[in-house]
């Protein structure tokens, strides 16, 4: 088994953060953020704050030509996916292991037009986080990450123990699912429902503990989710998003998805990759997604208000109001 040394990781989100925490602390690890222009220059001079500490990373250039890494996490968000695996390129080698631990069901599938499917591990990350600018906080008690080869893990390839033995020495919990391919539908279907219904309603997570309508509204979603994972063969069990409650109960109960906080904060919302990937899943498959279409166009609703796009509606209501 080769031991990993040097790690690249492109995308400081909450997860990136998550992940280079505990990754850049490990006794005899290289390991780097990818960054170019004013964002390298903003966090060489300001770093990041990582559950109040200011943390900084070695940050390097998609230009610099620095030789391969064993290991590139690959982790911005969806909308941004395109131009990172081009920012990658100086940083993989035959030998390079490629991981994308985005929300969604689509970036193993990105990355390997790429570089091919022979250097992906599939992977996901469950965690509560909170950000607010770049203040990243989140619980590494409740935190996990998954990965593995995509349909078989009952026996672990070398390189899935090599990530195993980086992890553990990061101090980052994991798991390597049989079925890396169900596990990562299985969080989708958390994140389409949890993310999109908190985002209308404006709710935090206690809200799924103690309002049944709430949690209904929830379940509704999820249930779209699952349907079209039955039909295109990916067996996520029918009660999976009920058994989730549980989960959900260990969150803390303040913290809100990642969806709402972008709401709150004016910025755009991923919402794309859940409710208008679940429709366009939905018209190539047959499966009727009417709740997620619904929500895909509310939530792009409260993205224009954001965006100061209904001050005309607004100001026109006044004045008719003013006539009357």
């Amino acid at each position: 088994m080769k031991e990993i040394r040097t790690v690249s990781l492109i995308g400081l989100g909450a997860i990136g953060c998550f992940l280079a925490d505990g990754i850049s602390k490990v006794p005899g690890i290289a390991f780097c953020v990818i960054a170019g222009g004013e964002r390298k220059e903003r966090l060489e001079k300001n770093g990041v704050i990582i559950n109040g500490r200011q943390t900084f990373f070695q940050v390097t250039d998609p230009a610099e030509r620095t030789g391969p890494s064993d290991l590139v996490i690959i982790i911005p968000k969806m909308t941004q996916l395109n131009e990172t695996l081009a920012d990658i390129k100086n940083q993989v080698g035959p030998d390079t292991i490629l991981m994308s631990p985005l929300n969604g069901v689509e970036s193993e599938e990105k990355v390997a037009a790429v570089y091919g499917e022979d250097p992906i591990l599939w992977s996901l990350v469950r965690i509560s986080s909170v950000r607010n600018g770049n203040r990243i906080n989140f619980d590494t008690s409740t935190a996990v990450m998954e990965y593995g080869e995509k349909k078989d893990n009952t026996v672990l390839t070398d390189r899935v123990k090599a990530v195993n033995a980086l992890m553990k020495k990061a101090g980052i919990r994991t798991r390597n699912p049989a079925d890396m391919e169900r596990a990562i539908w299985e969080k989708y279907v958390c994140n389409v429902s949890e993310n999109q219904v908190s985002a209308l309603l404006g709710i935090p997570f206690k809200f799924w503990r103690s309002s049944e309508d709430a949690n209904k509204l929830r379940l509704l979603v999820a249930d779209e989710v699952i349907a079209v994972a039955h039909k295109k063969g990916i067996m996520v069990e029918d009660d999976y998003a009920v058994k989730h409650l549980e989960r959900l109960k260990s969150l803390p109960p303040e913290n809100m998805t990642s969806t709402l906080q972008d709401i709150k904060s004016g910025r755009k919302t991923e919402v794309e990759m859940f409710g208008g990937t679940m429709m366009r899943f939905g018209r190539e498959l047959g499966v009727p997604t009417p709740l997620n279409e619904f929500l895909y166009h509310a939530i792009k609703v409260l993205e224009k208000k954001n965006d100061g796009g209904t001050e005309n509606i607004q100001s026109i209501s006044i004045r008719e109001s003013v006539k009357e």
